[in-house]
């Protein structure tokens, strides 16, 4: 049986050799990795929601993603690759179910086709195992109510629940000797020459403040990581501007119509790839997502507004340069939103067969889209390294698949800029 674990309400000690912030699967990753380096470091992650991965570690399709789509040589590209291998391997070393159930990527039309090959050559460069191009026949036989006429047979695509793999990375850490603090947020980061002052809110409900030190701090904060780059005196590079997207999923006596998951042909000229169709590991199928502005940054309803979060993406310039840019892609984004029918027919494009009848409304997700001030949608992770304190300020998809390795690779990089080599 499972062995469950409870975590703490407050820090056990004032000071810590190092702190991260925020018990997404990023950062739970990297306090694991940590301690596996350094079993003796006085660790607690830092969490201000009362329990792990309710963000967008909970809330993603749950794909164990291959490396497709990502430019060779990108850290998402490495990340993912090597990411996918150490995903598989640790679950089949804890006992975690997953399953291979593979992806199409579907062209459409012969306007999709050089697309679909240079997406092919990319996944090639990338080292992606597997890869098969599958006329019209094969794709029939793989998806037998998909639309299109080719399509890339990716085998080793996965799907897997991700909460699972955040508590297990979460029960490592306690077994090794870390904390785990829920219902405490970091509301200033105060660096000095040789520490990192945390001023915190213990449990939101009661207002309780407290302070701990810590020799090096690293922000793992999804959806916060910009507020917390500021805190600490670096600024940001880039701010966080949310988009929500809603899923619908498919009446269980149509789950049959889904083998594993069919998506499109990523569209160079938008920044979001469309819907697709998503299995799930407990039986479902999910159909979406839009990609809309949400109101707030942890905006999981459509009408869920706070008023300071969305005026600071309204006087973003970047914000602006971007909706300039791709306004006629929001408004088609806006109208699936509030119309069934609208987001039935885009389904529709991928698989005919569906109908309004077939979808049940599902569940929806918010997307930390970090922006630089030109207007750019930053796709890359990006991390900021400094002498004490790190933040890992975009970590969008593959982030899950990638975890263990993006973990490696902000270890790496910290015990180098924080004098750690050596160090025991």
């Amino acid at each position: 049986m499972e062995t469950t674990f409870s975590y703490n309400r407050t820090p056990s000690r004032t000071g810590y050799d190092m702190v991260i912030v925020g018990g997404g699967i990023v950062g739970l990753a990297t306090a694991r990795e940590f301690l596996k380096r350094r079993p003796d470091l006085r660790l607690a992650v830092l969490e201000k929601e009362a329990d792990i991965a309710l963000h967008q570690s909970g809330h993603n399709s749950g794909v164990i993603h291959t490396g497709i789509y990502y430019t060779p040589g990108s850290l998402k590209a490495k990340a993912c690759v090597a990411g996918h291998q150490a995903m598989l391997e640790y679950c089949d070393e804890h006992g975690i179910p997953y399953e291979l159930c593979g992806k199409v990527i579907v062209a459409l039309d012969e306007s999709e086709l050089p697309r679909l090959a240079e997406l092919y050559r990319r996944g090639q460069a990338n080292g992606v195992q597997g890869l098969e191009m599958a006329g019209p026949e094969r794709l029939k036989e793989l998806e037998p109510h998909a639309a299109g006429i080719k399509a890339i047979f990716s085998p080793n695509t996965g799907i897997i629940d991700y909460v699972k793999v955040a508590r297990s990375y979460a029960r490592e850490i306690q077994e090794q000797g870390g904390e785990i603090v829920t219902g405490c947020q970091v509301t200033n980061l105060d660096s000095r020459s040789n520490y990192t002052r945390l001023k915190l809110k213990i449990d939101v409900n009661t207002h309780l403040e407290d302070e701990i030190r810590a020799r090096y701090v690293i922000t793992c904060g999804g959806l916060q990581s910009d507020k917390l780059s500021e805190m600490s005196g670096k600024g940001s590079p880039v701010q966080i501007v949310p988009f929500r997207g809603d899923y619908y999923v498919l009446a269980p006596e149509k789950r049959k119509m889904v083998n594993g998951m069919i998506y499109p042909v990523p569209d160079p000229r938008f920044p979001f790839l469309g819907v697709h169709f998503t299995r799930r590991m407990d039986g479902q199928v999910w159909a979406g997502p839009n990609a809309v502005l949400a109101f707030a940054r942890e905006g999981y309803r459509r009408w869920k507004i706070r008023p300071t979060e969305l005026f600071q993406t309204m006087t973003y310039p970047g914000f602006w340069k971007m909706a300039g840019k791709y306004w006629k892609m929001g408004l088609e984004e806006m109208y699936r939103d509030y119309s069934k029918a609208g987001f039935v027919g885009a389904l529709q494009r991928y698989m005919p067969e569906v109908s309004s009848d077939d979808l049940l409304p599902g569940p929806s997700g918010v997307r930390a889209q970090a922006l630089a001030p030109d207007g750019r949608l930053v796709d890359d992770f990006l991390i900021q390294h400094g002498p004490n304190v790190a933040h890992v300020q975009n970590a969008p998809s593959p982030a899950a698949t990638s975890s263990l390795v993006i973990a490696r690779m902000v270890a790496d990089a910290a015990e180098e800029n924080f004098n750690l080599v050596g160090q025991k």
